[in-house]
């Protein structure tokens, strides 16, 4: 059994190998092996310990013997997978997105967290079996364990690799859907959660409210106090609409400029105009100086409320531009308020 160079991954403890095998024997040599190679090893009886290890210590790989008491392999890796695919929904519970991209990133949780059966069955069956209960790989026994370190450090590499452009997905959906300068969802990510909301709310017959903000004289302020106060300024601006805006199902975006829009699914006109107050106040608290506005000596919002039941005769477009009505009647009206449509 003579090692070959430690696994080379960039986290600050070495890779966690979960054993579940009854052979207290193969488990003995099992660590030995695993040991040598620089791994941190946790060893278990059957089945049943495993799928509470699973949980208890979210290892990086998983080696499973196929044939166990209380629990065998097969049946083990299938509570595994299902172990996996709960905690991924429940992950993704408060996540806006389709169905068939939640299913997508679902079937990949193997990719993440290996497992690799060790069956002294070698037969066609068996080995159909065990990668139909969701296994990644699998050596037969006895161990040659050249091949059992070599599919390891693969099945490993691969983990870390997934890892890798998992993080680098977050990061270009983070650019891909994040305001830079408020750390407010953009105008990209205002249209695709309006347009799933709307069909969303279209089937359950449910009302869905929007708002849309505008800074008063805005330009003015930037004129006076230069850009980089501007920006200051639309960073607590933004805080206070994610602040005060506080159902989970809530958006709140920059929609453009000095404009900020709120898309508010399962809210009657009642409730939009009850966020657009407290929006209002917020702002106002904040009392910053706006010395070019002609409403106030605080920067102050111009906000337009609408409502509507989606159906399938209208478009998300109507609710934008009932908002934008109202926002325009806001600032006709005298600004530093806010107009409903409904």
């Amino acid at each position: 059994m003579s090692g070959i160079s430690p696994f080379p991954l960039s986290t600050k403890q070495p890779p966690l190998i979960l054993v579940a095998d009854d052979d207290k024997t193969i488990r003995v040599l099992l660590r030995k092996a695993m040991e040598q190679e620089g791994y941190r090893v946790v060893e278990v009886n059957d089945g049943k310990q495993c799928l509470d290890a699973y949980e208890a210590i979210k290892p990086d790989i998983v080696l499973l013997d196929a044939v166990m008491p209380v629990m065998d392999g097969f049946t083990c890796c299938k509570h595994l997978l299902q172990i996996a695919r709960n905690n991924l929904i429940s992950a993704l519970a408060n996540f806006d997105t389709n169905s068939t991209l939640k299913n997508t990133v679902i079937s990949k949780i193997w990719e993440r967290t290996p497992i690799l059966m060790i069956t002294c069955l070698d037969d066609e069956e068996s080995v159909n079996r065990a990668f139909d209960a969701g296994a990644t790989d699998y050596v037969t026994k006895p161990i040659h364990w050249p091949v059992l370190r070599q599919r390891l450090r693969r099945l490993l590499q691969q983990a870390q690799v997934y890892k890798q452009l998992e993080a680098a997905n977050q990061a270009l959906h983070h650019l891909a859907n994040v305001d830079g300068l408020t750390e407010l969802a953009n105008r990209r990510r205002f249209d695709d959660y309006l347009n799933t909301q709307w069909i969303n709310l279209a089937q359950e017959g449910s009302p869905l409210s929007m708002i849309l903000c505008d800074i008063d004289f805005f330009k003015f302020y930037n004129d006076r106090y230069g850009h980089p106060a501007g920006d200051v300024c639309l960073q607590k601006v933004g805080a206070v609409l994610s602040l005060k805006v506080q159902k989970h199902q809530d958006l709140v975006a920059r929609y453009g400029g000095e404009e900020f829009a709120v898309i508010m699914p399962y809210t009657p006109a009642s409730g939009a105009v009850h966020v657009a107050s407290v929006i209002q106040a917020g702002v106002k608290d904040l009392q910053i100086v706006h010395d070019e506005s002609a409403v106030s000596e605080y920067v102050t919002l111009s906000m337009g409320v609408a409502t509507v039941v989606p159906n399938w005769e209208s478009s998300p477009s109507d609710l934008i531009v009932m908002a934008d009505k109202a926002l325009y009647q806001a600032k006709a009206g005298g600004r530093d308020r806010f107009i409903s449509s409904s």
